[in-house]
């Protein structure tokens, strides 16, 4: 039997507030640390309160919590610090524990999963929605594809993963969505730990029961919540890793199926916080022909987002302006995103008129011979009239069979758009809105 959440993620946080010398190296790296309260303390001054939070329970003053709560997953301390801990790990511990005294995101799942089922409805043509929503059933499989949650409302780059995987002759089935979350939510999020415990073991059980050689992971959160966080908590038969390790791992064979030159120039996004997966795709854009790869700019954070570089907006906005600069002073032509948050972010830049926003995934699918699968996410923030983006909405969501007020969406659709649910808004998706509407 798995161990118990609580006691496994309370004994993680004693050896780390153990090993934790309060040195503030940590701190001292920090890219957030300046666009805080942190930034008038000594280092050892922010991070003691939080190891002893950590060992005793004792409550954390200003700066300390809100140097947690700006964390933004950019892992610059892991390497700094003399004692070889994860101060990143750390950070996560401490925010599990504040949230079960607190959380300032209630219901974030509710209102995650309704958001998230609306905006692929929005974009998807019925088999295409049960494909990625309805969990498929267990078999023996090769390979689990697993998309998490939030990377379902940029479902184009999921298809287009598939394609790649499908050129590749992957024996894979797909498992993602709500009802298959890492438990990052329940646990960090909500401070929920026995929900978080069901829902990581669930989908956990899930994944075991296509007796997979991999799980092939998509997104950047549950890579750190599972691979990170949970190191440990449960012995698995299958190895989990992000499918663009798969992908570079098979280097040759991605090579083999290019068969069409992209005449690009391009500039492409990544981020620090798993530079590992920047750097495979960068290595795998590489090997496209004609594509010519200006610049690739790495910015703080392990994503874009309510989980990433958006815990600290104001150094946010400046990574994303000087990405934009970058862009432009190389004379790019497109724009290339990391994750489905990065591209959720930029997606709307192309709206400028000069280059174009693009997926990793659309250029290796071009390159491939393929045909890149619809960015709906794009063509609705392009539009950027909430009465155009109804009324085209409104038949893919009837075909899903979704009943929504067109007054409703024009009125909740930019909140949802946003991610609003991340920083305690869309309360139309709570509780109080379960009785008279289940989108």
């Amino acid at each position: 039997m798995p161990a118990q959440l609580a006691d496994f993620l309370n004994d993680e946080a004693l050896q780390i507030a153990s090993a934790c010398t309060r040195c503030g190296k940590c701190v001292e790296i920090c890219p957030v640390v300046p666009f805080g309260p942190m930034a008038t303390l000594a280092p050892q001054e922010v991070v003691a309160p939080v190891a002893a939070f950590l060992a005793e329970g004792r409550a954390m003053p200003e700066a300390a919590s809100a140097w947690t709560a700006a964390c933004n997953g950019c892992g610059a301390c892991i390497p700094a610090c003399p004692e070889a801990i994860n101060p990143r790990k750390m950070l996560m511990l401490t925010a599990v524990k504040q949230s079960a005294i607190s959380s300032k995101t209630p219901e974030l799942f509710r209102r995650m999963s309704r958001s998230i089922k609306i905006m692929i409805a929005m974009q998807l043509l019925p088999q295409e929605f049960a494909r990625l929503f309805v969990p498929a059933r267990p078999r023996p499989a090769a390979m689990v594809f697993y998309l998490g949650c939030n990377a379902l409302r940029t479902p184009h780059l999921l298809f287009n993963t598939m394609y790649v995987l499908d050129a590749l002759d992957v024996d894979y089935e797909v498992v993602g969505g709500p009802s298959s979350c890492c438990g990052v939510i329940s646990t960090k999020w909500e401070g929920a730990l026995p929900t978080g415990q069901r829902v990581t073991n669930n989908t956990i059980s899930r994944f075991e029961g296509f007796s997979p050689e991999k799980v092939l992971n998509w997104c950047p959160t549950c890579q750190l919540h599972l691979g990170e966080t949970l190191q440990g908590y449960r012995k698995t038969s299958f190895s989990f890793d992000h499918v663009t390790a798969y992908l570079v791992s098979r280097f040759d064979d991605v090579k083999q199926r290019i068969s069409r030159p992209v005449a690009r120039r391009a500039v492409l996004h990544i981020h620090a916080g798993c530079i590992d997966i920047g750097r495979a795709v960068e290595r795998l854009l590489r090997a496209i022909p004609g594509l010519d790869l200006a610049d690739t700019v790495v910015e703080s954070g392990y994503t874009c987002g309510g989980s990433g570089c958006s815990k600290s907006p104001q150094l946010a906005a400046i990574e994303h302006a000087a990405l934009l600069d970058r862009v432009r002073e190389t004379g790019a032509d497109t724009l290339v995103t990391l994750y489905h948050g990065c591209h959720a972010i930029f997606a709307g830049a192309e709206a400028e008129g000069t280059f174009e926003v693009l997926n990793f995934t659309d250029l290796l699918v071009e390159a491939m011979g393929g045909i890149p699968h619809q960015d709906g996410l794009k063509k609705y923030k392009l539009l950027d009239d909430w009465e155009i983006i109804v009324n085209e909405a409104q038949p893919y969501l009837k075909a899903n069979g979704i009943e929504i007020d067109d007054d409703w969406l024009m009125r909740h659709g930019p909140d949802i758009f946003a991610s609003a649910e991340f920083k305690g808004g869309l309360d139309c998706l709570g509780v109080a809105a379960a009785g008279a509407r289940r989108p």
